[in-house]
């Protein structure tokens, strides 16, 4: 029991409801803003297979939004998870010849998938 003044307005216990699903969010940018978001549906996780679809989603959305950037070049960097080092992936970096890859060092202070840089 707490003691409180009798004119105090009476306390509310909120409800703690749970989230409707966990999102997971693959967001490419540059220095003018974001070029491609894209959401994995619930219960999928990323593989060779899916990150190489999502980059073909990339080299189209940079065609419409950054006209003339893929002429140039793309820098992604990438960490060592899995669909960025699989073979898979590798032979799709191969077969565009577009996009380039930068392997940090250091692991940055949050935890990015990859980005795409404006070179």
């Amino acid at each position: 029991m707490t003691w409180k003044h009798p004119s105090s307005p009476v306390t509310k216990k909120f409800k703690v409801q749970r989230s409707a699903a966990k999102v997971m969010a693959t967001v490419f940018w540059d220095a003018k803003g974001v070029i491609l978001l894209d959401i994995l549906p619930q219960g999928q996780c990323i593989n060779a297979a899916r990150y190489c679809s999502t980059l073909d989603r990339l080299k189209e959305a940079i065609r419409r939004k950054r006209p003339g950037l893929l002429r140039r070049g793309v820098v992604l960097q990438h960490d060592n998870a899995t669909p960025h080092s699989a073979n898979l992936t590798q032979q799709w970096l191969q077969r565009v010849g577009k996009f380039f890859l930068i392997l940090p060092t250091v692991q940055t202070w949050h935890p990015l998938t990859f980005i795409c840089l404006d070179p």
